[in-house]
């Protein structure tokens, strides 16, 4: 069905070109380049970035299933790591040539029998261990069991090692990371001496890379929220192109005399009398109710306008008692890299959920 929302996301295509040139000027020219499409692409399309990619890349990352099936289905023959895949849909990622993360050895199991069941010798699967984020991965103490399990089969080969980071754009906990890759330099080591293959090695995500290339650049690299156009601190963010740029148009145009209020519960009080724009946008659109009573703001022909009142499900309202609009008028819920970092500060987040939480009824353009 044909999208019809006045509401529209831009994404500049050029802009995520530029912003993985930039980080591969981070890396040796034979260092393989994973990007992250998660999530629509970050609340974008990824699809688009995918094809746009397909050809400098060595793998696409998604976090599900039905993501992976979504590249397939448009084209995409790049390989795609699922990073978090169920049993229940096993055959599905064999179907659709998916490369499952494996994580645990209930999972590498259920995994090879599988693919026995399918007749499949050398299907390619990844395996992730756990150095310190304690979200998903097998330990050290798992390394024997891997190695007897595998060497004993045909059905999987394994593809790459990994494990994730968990503070790379911080430097504080640089003592930390650094005790991370040491974990992860030994538990690799140790493994590929037992294997009959040679695994390639993975760790470092976007702040890595512009923190610790020198350290673990290993074979590849992940690239994810960088490709949007933020690093991890404002100078290197300035470094990059703005990618995502969301748009609306005022609507509807009030003069709210004093003592008149705005909105769901009468939760904005005019203390003197104020014009005010309706934006057709709101929480269904990923508008955080959060950004409610002055909190959030837009822009409106380069001018701050203060979100006034509880945000809507379809709409939200700003003042515009001091800018020069009229109806129909361009309104910049997201302007740029700074503006959503903004935003993001003020209601104690970061941007990675501002944009992955637009919602897929608001109209992708592409720039």
């Amino acid at each position: 069905m044909k999208n019809n929302h006045v509401t529209t996301l831009e994404i500049d295509l050029n802009a995520i070109d530029f912003n993985f040139n930039y980080f591969k000027s981070k890396i040796h020219k034979t260092t393989k380049v994973l990007v992250v499409v998660k999530a629509f692409g970050y609340g974008s399309s990824a699809i688009e970035i995918a094809k746009l990619l397909e050809t400098k890349v060595a793998y696409f990352a998604v976090a599900y299933l039905d993501e992976g099936i979504a590249l397939r289905n448009a084209g995409i023959k790049t390989p795609i790591l699922v990073l978090h895949p169920q049993k229940n849909n096993f055959k599905k990622i064999i179907e659709y040539h998916l490369e499952p993360n494996i994580y645990s050895l209930p999972l590498l199991n259920s995994f090879i029998e599988v693919t026995k069941n399918l007749n499949f010798q050398s299907y390619p699967i990844h395996l992730k261990f756990n150095t310190g984020l304690n979200r998903l991965g097998f330990t050290e103490n798992n390394i024997s069991e891997i190695s007897s399990i595998v060497n004993n089969q045909e059905e999987i080969i394994i593809k790459s090692i990994f494990s994730h980071i968990a503070a790379s754009e911080d430097l504080n906990e640089r003592t930390f990371t650094l005790q991370q890759i040491t974990s992860f330099n030994t538990i690799s080591s140790t493994l590929i001496q037992q294997l009959k293959n040679t695994p390639f090695k993975h760790m470092l995500n976007t702040s890595g890379i512009l923190n610790y290339a020198s350290e673990a650049q290993f074979d590849m690299v992940r690239l994810g929220i960088g490709l949007y156009g933020f690093g991890n601190d404002e100078t290197q963010t300035k470094n990059l192109i703005n990618v995502l740029t969301l748009k609306s148009v005022i609507s509807q145009i009030h003069t709210i005399e004093e003592g008149e209020t705005v909105g769901y519960n009468r939760a904005f009080k005019a203390i003197l009398t104020i014009k005010t724009a309706t934006i057709p946008i709101g929480h269904a659109d990923g508008i955080s109710r959060q950004f409610g009573n002055e909190i959030g703001y837009v822009y409106i022909n380069n001018k701050k306008a203060q979100i006034v009142g509880n945000i809507c499900m379809d709409m939200i309202m700003v003042n515009i008692t001091d800018i020069d609009c009229n109806e129909g008028d361009e309104v910049l819920i997201y302007k740029n890299q700074q503006h959503i970092e903004s935003l993001a500060k003020a209601i104690n987040t970061i941007p990675y959920e501002l944009l992955t939480a637009i919602s897929q009824r608001v109209g992708r353009v592409l720039k």
